[in-house]
């Protein structure tokens, strides 16, 4: 494999596969067997996942919420996909610990760095559930935080879309795929990867980003083996 240890960042929106919204049983359980391969390879791989499919804090500051209290209804939804996505790998015989930013004990683990990093050694998989516990900040900017913290050699980003494009590929036939960028063309380019905070951290820890389809089964796995998929976002 080309990375030891590797972060890979599930949109809910992922999630929800074709449905409008909540959670696709069928969804859950294709990544979990792509997840399955990955590991036995000996892999070590930590999940950060979002809570689009439930509830957006952006969309419901927009609709009259407080941002503040919107974000925190949203880092609850993302606990919710952490504790089904943890479910859904421990059937398919992977051992999984969900780590929250918000303390709720009975649920699963406080996020704590050093924990985190034993667990990913003893070969489990570390799902990060509640953001990284404060308002203001995406779920893209807590998968580079926790990336960074927990030393990964990569962050995958696992989108609906097979890579990064010049614009978006569903209205614009034309729209052209990067196979390479640098994290300034990304950021002066303003393009829609991950938000620029994400970016600028991954930017100065010197971590790169490899954005891919979800959806074709087996991609998880070809992009911990360093096959030249989606779109590569480096120094």
């Amino acid at each position: 494999m080309a990375y030891a240890r590797a972060l890979l960042k599930l949109s809910g929106e992922a999630l929800m596969g074709n449905q409008g919204y909540g959670i696709d049983p069928e969804i859950v359980q294709a990544i979990a067997k792509d997840v399955a391969q990955v590991v036995a390879t000996g892999t070590q791989l930590a999940i950060v996942v979002g809570g689009g499919n439930i509830f957006r804090g952006l969309k419901g500051s927009a609709a009259g919420m407080d941002r503040a209290t919107a974000d925190y209804v949203g880092m609850l939804a993302t606990v919710m996909n952490a504790i089904t996505l943890q479910d859904g790998l421990e059937r398919a015989g992977i051992p999984t610990r969900v780590q929250t930013a918000i303390e709720m004990q009975e649920v699963a683990e406080p996020y704590i760095r050093r924990r985190a990093m034993r667990h990913l050694e003893k070969g489990r998989v570390v799902v990060f559930g509640a953001g990284c516990g404060n308002p203001f900040f995406t779920t893209d900017t807590t998968a580079a935080l926790r990336a960074a913290e927990i030393s990964a050699d990569v962050v995958f980003k696992a989108t609906k879309v097979d890579g990064v494009y010049d614009k978006d590929p569903h209205q614009f036939p034309d729209a052209v795929r990067y196979e390479s960028l640098t994290f300034q063309q990304v950021l002066s380019g303003e393009l829609a990867v991950m938000d620029s905070t994400a970016i600028a951290l991954c930017k100065d820890n010197n971590i790169p980003i490899v954005v891919f389809n979800l959806f074709e089964p087996g991609n998880i796995g070809r992009a911990v083996a360093g096959e030249p998929i989606g779109s590569r976002i480096s120094n």
